[in-house]
Parts: structure tokens; C-alpha cells; sequence
């Protein structure tokens, strides 16, 4: 036998400098995904709740309840926690991944995530352009009729039946391709910034929704791109004693720090963000909250989602990343540099 030596009793035992087994690693892999399941759970019933009237948990430990309907809807939305729970753990039980596996599987997940709110942004932003260009040059009634051009006019109509409809075909497009694209949002950026220039100072021309497709789209570069440059070691770290510690010390550096200072600065953007019907958060995007410019785009209430898009992604990247550094310390193969992104 190479890999394991068997004790008198048939039981495997494993030899010194040899690699762990997979079933060793199911305690991090079962906390990792219960920590994906509960915020999967969260999301949900924050979505049931607020969106759909139904009374939240609350009730069960004496808050109050969101709309009119029974406490017994309470009971069923807690039994979404435990199905997502009861889900993760039979998964980890049935399946004998390892931790890196498990890793590029949580990365792939977010990858996907990410594409569509990197192309939901693009589209979105250029036809709430458009819309917006039309209406200011009073084209839009000539297009599109009187009636729908009244309608394009107000936020509630143009969230839920244009932008909506443009995000569900974002995540299509997202299955069907593998790049992220920041790289073109931020050229796109830069674009829109020159063509803000230019129509200032050489036509004359100046529009508030030209200012506010910059500002949504370097929000979204800004926020949706922080777990993509955290799956690529892109983050520089500024430290004294990392760069000499050994890979297993390393590991539990990062392992400790994704749980303690990254998975709880995200909970708590959730919780506080999400939590309730007015939170800052929730509040915008119930609304369909818009700017008070007049005719310039209508996607500040998609902007405050950005915050909460940016804690699901780092959330999800995070528990990824633990699984990573745990595999580290394990002396699991195929880790990962972490120190080319490091000054001293």
C-alpha cells in the first residue's frame, strides 16, 4: 500500500507527509456550504417577505409580522432555512470532494453570478440611456406612442417591465459565455466620461443621464469586480510578517481571517442592509427609487442593490477562499501564489 497503512483492525491510518483524505475535510466543507445555505435561505425569504407579503420569522419570536396573512406562513419560511440546511449537509455527506474541488466549484458559481450583473449593468445602463436621450429630445412619443412614453416616464413601470426583463436576459447571456468583461466596463466608463467632455465643451450638450451611466457603471466596476480580484489574488496586501510565513501558517492566516473579518463584514452589510422593509437596502429597491435630476436614468434603486450584490458575491467568495486556505494547511495539493500581490 502506498497511500495508507491499515492498523491491525483494518482501519486506514494515514502516513506522515502523505495527503489528507477528503472525508477529513467534510467538517470545513459542511460549514462552509451551511454558511451558502443560510444566506441562499435569508435572500429568499427577504425576497417573500417584502416582496410578496408574506409575514417574515419574526412573529415566531415575538417581532412583528410583515402583511396580514397567518403566523403558520412563519412556520413555513422557517422550514426554508431548514430544507437549504438539511440540503448543504446531505450533500457534503453523500459527495467525497475535496476541499479544492469544492473551492473552484463555489468560484465557478460566483463567476456565473457575477457575469450576469456585469452584462444586467451594461444593458441595463445603455437602454436607460436611450430611454432617457429619447424622452429629452421628445423622440420617445413618436417611437413608442403617447401612452408608453408616459409610462417609460415612471420608475414603477420602467423597473419591473424594462430593466427586469433586460437582468433575466443577462443571466442567460452569462450561461452562455465565460468572460466577466471588466475590463470593457471599464473602457466603457472611460467612454462615457470622454463623451460627457466632448459634449460639454465642444457642442454644448450636457445631460444628467450621461453623468449618472458613469456613476453606475464605476459602482458596478467598483463592487461586483472586489470578489473577481479576490478569486485572482488581484487585492494587494500591505504586510510585515506574511510574506515569511510558511504555506501552512499562510493558510491559517487567510482561513481565519475569511471567517472572522470577511464573512462577518458581509453578514452584517446583509442583516443591516436587508433586514427590514426600510432598511437602506430594501427601502430603494421596493421603491423603485429614482434621482431627483428629472430625466436622467432610473437605476438608483438598482445602485443600492449593488451593495447587496456585493455582500452575496464576497460572501460567496469568502467561503471559497476559507476552503482554500484550510486545504493549505492541510498540505493539500494545487494550491494557489498568495504572495504576488504582496508589499512590504
Amino acid at each position: 500500500m502506498t497511500a495508507l497503512d491499515m492498523v491491525q483492525d483494518g482501519s486506514p491510518v494515514m502516513n506522515s507527509g502523505e495527503t489528507p483524505s477528503p472525508e477529513s475535510a467534510r467538517i470545513f466543507r459542511l460549514f462552509g456550504w451551511i454558511v451558502l445555505a443560510i444566506m441562499t435561505a435569508f435572500l429568499l425569504n427577504n425576497y417573500l417577505t417584502y416582496w410578496q407579503d408574506l409575514p417574515g420569522i419574526a412573529p415566531i419570536y415575538g417581532g412583528a409580522a410583515n402583511g396580514s396573512l397567518p403566523v403558520l406562513w412563519s412556520w413555513l419560511q422557517v422550514g426554508i432555512y431548514a430544507v437549504f440546511l438539511l440540503g448543504a449537509t446531505a450533500y457534503v455527506l453523500k459527495s467525497g470532494r475535496s476541499l479544492r474541488e469544492d473551492s473552484r466549484t463555489i468560484s465557478d458559481i460566483n463567476a456565473f453570478l457575477i457575469r450576469a450583473a456585469f452584462f444586467a449593468v451594461l444593458i441595463v445602463g445603455l437602454t436607460d440611456a436611450v430611454i432617457s436621450f429619447l424622452r429629452i429630445e421628445d423622440f420617445l412619443s413618436g417611437i413608442v406612442g403617447e401612452q408608453l412614453a408616459d409610462n417609460l416616464g415612471r420608475a414603477r413601470f420602467r423597473g419591473p417591465y424594462v430593466h427586469m426583463p433586460l437582468i433575466a436576459l443577462s443571466v442567460v447571456i452569462a450561461a452562455f459565455t465565460r468572460t466577466l468583461g471588466f475590463t470593457w466596463l471599464a473602457l466603457l466608463v472611460v467612454v462615457a466620461e470622454l463623451l460627457i467632455v466632448i459634449g460639454r465643451f465642444v457642442f454644448s450638450y450636457e445631460q444628467a443621464f450621461l453623468a449618472d451611466l458613469v456613476r453606475f457603471w464605476y459602482a458596478a466596476l467598483f463592487l461586483f469586480a472586489s470578489s473577481y480580484t479576490l478569486l485572482e489574488e488581484g487585492h494587494v496586501r500591505v504586510d510585515v510578517f506574511y510574506a515569511s510565513f510558511s504555506p501552512r501558517t499562510k493558510g491559517i492566516v487567510n482561513a481565519v481571517g475569511s471567517v472572522i473579518l470577511g464573512m462577518s463584514l458581509c453578514t452584517v452589510i446583509l442583516v443591516i442592509g436587508m433586514g427590514g422593509k426600510q432598511n437602506i437596502i430594501n427601502s430603494p429597491i421596493l421603491t423603485y427609487e429614482t434621482t431627483q435630476a428629472g430625466f436622467g436614468l432610473f437605476v438608483k434603486y438598482l445602485m443600492a442593490g449593488f451593495l447587496g450584490v456585493f455582500a452575496v458575491s464576497m460572501m460567496i467568495q469568502f467561503v471559497s477562499y476559507f476552503m482554500d486556505a484550510v486545504a493549505d494547511v492541510r498540505g493539500e495539493p494545487g494550491g494557489r501564489d498568495h504572495e504576488s500581490h504582496s508589499i512590504q
